[in-house]
């Protein structure tokens, strides 16, 4: 048979396999990267969401791969085929790293395809108690009588937490001196012990501190209070006005993978998310379900971006 006659009869074969695939997806085990250590909040919620990817009949494996401001685990993806087996769950720092790092191996709106926003964590803002401020207020106007006496840590440079403690060094007008840590379970400690003053750290994490009263919360970084926490005042309305230091997590897969593949590994966590148990127990944890399209992701990850962007530039960050 003529070449041409056979790529034009065996085409319209192929084309129909490949939307099979699509249509039965998933047909084999799906890989969920976890761009970090195990046990970490990034941990626990990406094992939620793989038990909830579950629910479609194949297993998910899960890989741990932390380092790089999660870049080593999200370029897995990156590298990875387009057909929706091997998807990762992303963090803030997603939106932060492209003004952070001036060499990624991966460009994030290139590369990696929004499947839908997780959740919402909330954070708060945590003070050794030997700090002599017991509100937000108190402590503006103990940085702003003592210059450079209060320090606070962060998970490293120009991670969340950082960002959250230049915005509201910005907001507030004090001088607060920040001390970088290779991950936050070090800066934790630092503050339990009284080594540093504060830092930004997620409700989950601060909750069994301070209600053991080792750890004093003096505000929450949503625009309105947490449910989980209900009794924690926002920064916004302690006179910080606007300020927005929440964390999120997403879940991403490669660039060019099927709508339909998307669409589907979407509507399925959303469910999931929104199932009634499931969210019940999220929410007890300071954790906010969330769910949506990945139109509604992909857009919400480009305005986070930009909000990063300006709040490094306006910390001097330089990227490296």
């Amino acid at each position: 048979m003529d070449p041409v006659r056979r790529l034009l009869l065996t085409t319209p074969l192929l084309a129909a396999g490949s939307l099979a695939a699509q249509e039965n997806y998933p047909t084999r085990p799906i890989t969920l990267v976890i761009p970090s250590v195990a046990g970490g909040i990034l941990d626990t919620i990406g094992r939620t969401v793989g038990r909830i990817l579950e629910t479609m009949g194949q297993t998910v494996v899960i890989q741990n791969v932390p380092g790089a401001g999660s870049i080593l685990g999200t370029d897995v993806v990156a590298k990875s085929a387009p057909d929706g087996y091997t998807i990762a769950v992303v963090a803030t720092s997603h939106a932060i790293n492209p003004s952070v790092y001036a060499k990624m191996p991966y460009d994030t709106a290139r590369d990696l395809a929004p499947v839908t926003h997780t959740v919402n964590l909330t954070n708060v803002l945590v003070t050794n108690p030997s700090v002599p401020a017991r509100n937000l207020r108190e402590l503006i106007a103990l940085a702003k009588a003592k210059p450079g006496s209060i320090t606070f840590g962060s998970a490293g440079i120009g991670q969340s937490n950082h960002l959250s403690g230049e915005m509201l060094k910005a907001a507030a007008g004090i001088d607060i001196v920040h001390v970088p840590y290779k991950g936050s379970a070090a800066a934790m400690n630092d503050v339990l012990a009284g080594h540093i003053s504060m830092m930004f750290v997620d409700l989950l994490s601060a909750t069994p501190h301070v209600k053991a009263s080792k750890l004093r919360a003096l505000a929450a970084t949503g625009l309105q209070r947490s449910t989980s926490a209900p009794d924690i005042p926002t920064l916004n309305e302690s006179g910080v006005t606007g300020f927005n230091g929440n964390s999120w997590l997403g879940l991403v897969g490669r660039a060019g993978t099927p709508k339909s593949v998307l669409d589907k590994l979407s509507a399925v966590v959303t469910q999931g998310l929104r199932e009634s148990t499931t969210r019940q127990r999220l929410l007890a944890q300071g954790v906010e379900p969330i769910g949506g399209s990945p139109e509604d992701f992909g857009a919400f990850v480009e305005a986070e971006t930009r909000r990063y962007a300006a709040a490094a530039a306006a910390a001097g960050i330089k990227r490296e």
